[in-house]
């Protein structure tokens, strides 16, 4: 009688076929919708294609997988941000079209509603994690503040305006936007708030221009 060959000891750890970048962007996808503390394990394995072994292996920990999908998803808006507060020639041009295509980008239907980083939720994750998610939430006023210090010196922005504090302002604009978006607001209404906000953009106050200005010097008639 013919022995049967046994079948090859199935190999541990992720399969060659592999792709470490796909399954990131699954992770991402679940950490979005779900938040970091209602993901689970199965959740992520089940979207990635893979197994636990092999989520451990290529990500360590789900602490750590998180933070490398927050940051693969802040490369994507960092990337949108850069171009648009670089291609407006004013500040005020690049804070409104910010806010006008970040309210789009928030309510399409081909990924989940709201912001990853503005919903972001570590906390029962560890004290660094949640230093890098408050990090990376810093990184958009620095930026504002910078377009803003611009317009000061580009004249587009009235000399005097707190940019720091006009920074504070639509970071928390965008943050309240997107959670709005995330609890289910529509397109109009998010719109709305951003009409709203950018009235509030500081115009240079002409009557202390007029008082602060030399006044005209009298002829002397011989």
């Amino acid at each position: 009688m013919k022995k049967e060959t046994p079948a090859p000891a199935r190999p541990r750890g992720r399969p060659r076929s592999f792709d470490r970048d796909a399954a990131l962007g699954a992770a991402m996808e679940v950490f979005w919708k779900k938040g970091y503390e209602a993901t689970s394990i199965h959740d992520l394995t089940d979207a990635m294609g893979i197994n636990p072994p092999s989520l451990y292996a290529a990500f360590g920990d789900k602490e750590r997988l998180y933070l490398a999908a927050l940051e693969r998803y802040q490369l994507w808006r960092r990337e949108q941000v850069g171009r648009t507060l670089d291609e407006e020639p004013t500040a005020r041009g690049a804070i409104e079209r910010l806010l006008h295509d970040y309210v789009l980008e928030l309510t399409k239907a081909c990924h989940p509603a709201g912001c990853m980083l503005a919903s972001a939720s570590c906390s029962s994750a560890s004290a660094d994690a949640q230093e890098a998610v408050a990090a990376r939430r810093a990184e958009a006023k620095r930026r504002f503040k910078e377009r803003f210090d611009r317009g000061v010196r580009e004249g587009d922005v009235p000399a005097g305006t707190d940019t720091g504090g006009l920074a504070d302002f639509f970071t928390t604009v965008i943050t309240g936007i997107a959670m709005r978006a995330k609890d289910g607001a529509s397109r109009k209404s998010l719109m709305a708030t951003v009409e709203a906000s950018m009235r509030a953009w500081p115009v240079e106050d002409k009557a202390s221009s007029r008082r602060g200005a030399k006044a005209p010097r009298k002829e002397t008639v011989a």
